[in-house]
């Protein structure tokens, strides 16, 4: 082939340090700005990104021209970075070093996008770790119950 062509869909999970301050509701439209802006610069396409306080949930392509373990370490480095430049309130902000990531398919990509805007409700009646454990369920992941969510 002449090109190298790809369209792999994601759902990206990740959370604060459980140490860490968390976000200000009036900050996560600022941050889901400037985390589009750090995906298209990595030539990916954003679909929806969303979130609450203590976690956020991106829907997107993945680039095919890094890993996607450089693709999530420069999201959640830039990010963190730039948070901090926000208020003196972020001095303490970090990311936990973890994250899930999850293949969406093509048919699934407006159910996921339309979860991921309705994150505030959601987390009205189920916890992330509630959340994430079905993710990682949904998925088949198997992890260590030992290093879960731990900082």
């Amino acid at each position: 082939m002449a090109q190298s062509l790809s369209k792999i869909y994601v759902h990206l999970v990740f959370h604060t340090k459980y140490s860490s301050v968390t976000i200000l509701e009036k900050d996560l439209p600022k941050l889901f700005a400037y985390i589009d802006g750090i995906i298209v610069n990595n030539k990916a396409m954003v679909i929806q990104i969303g979130g609450i306080h203590n976690h956020l949930h991106i829907l997107c392509t993945l680039p095919r021209t890094i890993s996607t373990a450089s693709f999530v370490e420069d999201i959640k480095k830039c990010s963190s970075k730039w948070i901090k430049t926000l208020d003196p309130y972020y001095s303490n902000f970090a990311w936990q070093g973890g994250y899930g990531i999850f293949s969406v398919s093509e048919s699934q990509v407006s159910k996921v996008k339309n979860y991921i805007l309705n994150q505030k409700q959601h987390h009205k009646v189920r916890t992330f770790e509630d959340e994430y454990v079905s993710l990682l369920d949904i998925h088949k992941i198997e992890y260590n119950k030992d290093y879960f969510l731990k900082d």
